[in-house]
Formats: C-alpha cells, structure tokens, sequence
C-alpha cells in the first residue's frame, strides 16, 4: 500500500531511478492508497544523467529530475492477499513508467513483478520482466 509521499524504485530503462508518489488515480477504496497494479502520479527524484549522444536523437527518452509522469505499481512491502489464501510481500516498493495512454515508456524491464498485474489489466508488463511471483 503506497501513499502519498511513499517513495519507489523505477524498474524499466526509461532513465528514472527513484520516484516519489503524489496522487492515486482511478481508486474508490482503499483511501487514497495504491497496491499492486494501481495507477498513480509521481515525482522522479533521481534520474540517470543523459549524455550528450542521447541527447542528440530525437527518439531517445528525455526524463529528468523533478518531472511529473505516471506510473504502475508493480511491487509493495505490504503484504497482498490472493484469492488462494496466499501472503506475498516485495523487499521494496517499484513501479514503471506509463504514458498518458496507458502505454510503457520503456522497452525493457530489471527485476521482479507481481503475478497480480495479470488480473488487473497490465499483461504487457509482466509478460515484458523477467521473472512474474
């Protein structure tokens, strides 16, 4: 469960490193907190430095410290509860970066998703990790 001010690791290769969540989108309960496969708005606070060949290309990402993007929670430390009875919880929290519509910044995911992207709607991104618990 994330809220606002909770930071997270960016686990795609979009350039962002570390991000801090600002608002929680599209949730009725939950009060305002995000699990796994939510949508939420954040803050990048620490992003790879872009060089001066990336730069250059138009196609290349351009993400800075202090930009404003949307992203998907993709791991929690709280524990989620799946329909089976099972308890599974992350190390940290982690997210990836979407665009405005709905779509992946980057083309390539480091590091462990959860199973439950599958049943809310986000497929893609855990058939792009790669490894899904």
């Amino acid at each position: 469960m994330l809220g606002l001010k909770a930071t997270m690791t960016i686990i795609d290769n979009s350039g962002a490193l570390l991000a801090e969540c600002v608002n929680v989108l599209k949730r009725k309960t939950g009060h305002g907190l995000a699990t796994v496969g939510d949508e939420i708005v954040v803050v990048v606070q620490k992003a790879r430095p872009i060089s001066a060949v990336a730069s250059q290309s138009a196609t290349a990402l351009k993400i800075r410290r202090g930009d404003v993007r949307r992203a998907v929670v993709v791991r929690t430390k709280k524990e989620v509860i799946r329909p089976d009875g099972r308890k599974i919880r992350f190390d940290d929290n982690a997210a990836v970066l979407i665009n405005a519509k709905k779509e992946l910044l980057a083309t390539r995911i480091n590091g462990v998703v959860s199973a439950d992207l599958r049943m809310k709607g986000w497929g893609k991104i855990a058939s792009i990790a790669p490894k899904v618990i």
